[in-house]
């Protein structure tokens, strides 16, 4: 009897990256959690810099020698930062020097959340974490994709446009532009700082990055429940979401079938119900007969499904796979400690 197959499935995102080595039955043979490998922040030589690493680490506690390449038949890379279709061509040939899979493919960490959150392998997600983007796929393998690259492409949402909007609304109540909001007190609190022009010229004079805007996201949205600034940040975030989805759903011609629409990101996952209700309630009215839901699973998951749907892997081997995984992300923190995690989106 032959030995079974391995596969290597990673989702890497902009707070953190999951990199797992698997066999084709679902067991899981290692686990390895590290820094964000997305590309867009830390460019191809950083992305596969990281990579490298976990990928040693795991195959040295899988008892395997990660000079011996490749060690898996098939791996599944799917990154926050590969937008483009180019961008994936581009890692993926990258990627191919360092022989982490016999048969590699990188795509958009987005695919990954839809697997993790549908069986039939098809459907619309969005993912909400540092940044927002979306992906559909049609029964027949057609598929909507955005290009995801923030306001030049006509984006708005996730962790990094949510903090900016609440530390904008801060400023505006402070000086009396706008309304007053308990964000003038909780946006600066929580930096660390006194009001919202410290922050401003602390992100200004470069004593700050302006990547700890995305730790305001969820300042906004806990404030979303009692305070009506907040509030309509929350509302413009989900009525966002619904335009990827509507989007989606409208180029495959999916609005009347019963399509899984899957949320995903860490600002959906661990954000207030009320955001994922909206969601729910505006796609309904669009689409009556979809189910939606959030993402029970890490993406991960998704990429080891993908992995294994290609080895034709049975359906005990997936949900073995889905069980194993989910218990070592878990163990690694998975939860409201990564709330950003998981795409550029």
């Amino acid at each position: 009897m032959s030995e079974p197959r391995t596969l290597l499935a990673v989702d890497g995102g902009n707070s953190k990256t999951d990199l797992a080595l698997m066999r084709e039955d679902g067991a899981l043979l290692a686990f390895a959690r590290g820094p964000l490998s997305s590309p867009h922040h830390i460019g191809v030589h950083g992305c596969l810099e990281i990579l490298e690493g976990l990928y040693g680490r795991a195959a040295r506690n899988a008892g395997l020698d990660p000079a011996e390449r490749p060690l898996a038949d098939v791996g599944k890379v799917l990154l926050a930062g590969a937008d483009l279709p180019e961008e994936e061509q581009e890692l993926e040939e990258a990627m191919r020097e360092h022989s982490f899979a016999a048969d590699l493919e990188v795509g958009n960490d987005v695919f990954a959340v839809l697997r993790a959150g549908t069986e039939r392998g098809w459907g619309v997600a969005v993912v909400c974490g540092a940044g927002i983007n979306c992906v559909g796929v049609a029964p027949d393998g057609r598929q909507a994709r955005f290009p995801a690259l923030g306001p030049i492409s006509g984006d708005w949402g996730g962790g990094y446009d949510v903090g900016l909007a609440g530390l904008s609304a801060a400023a505006r109540a402070a000086d009396g532009r706008g309304p007053a909001t308990s964000l003038e007190e909780a946006v600066p609190a929580h930096l660390g700082l006194a009001t919202p022009r410290d922050v401003a010229v602390a992100l200004h004079r470069g004593g700050m990055s302006s990547r700890r805007l995305v730790e305001l996201a969820p300042v906004v949205l806990a404030e979303a429940e009692r305070d009506p600034v907040a509030a309509s940040i929350l509302d413009r975030l989900a009525d966002e979401t619904v335009a990827f989805i509507r989007a989606a759903l409208q180029q495959l011609d999916l609005s009347t079938e019963g399509v899984d629409v899957v949320l995903g990101g860490g600002i959906l996952r661990f954000g207030p119900a009320r955001l994922a209700d909206r969601v729910t309630e505006a796609v309904l009215a669009e689409a009556a007969r979809a189910n939606v839901s959030v993402v029970g699973s890490p993406p991960v998951v998704g990429a080891a499904l993908l992995a294994l749907d290609q080895l034709g892997a049975t359906d005990e081997s997936k949900s073995r796979a889905r069980d194993e995984l989910q218990a070592a992300a878990r163990a690694s923190g998975d939860g409201a400690a990564v709330i950003v995690g998981g795409s550029d989106g």
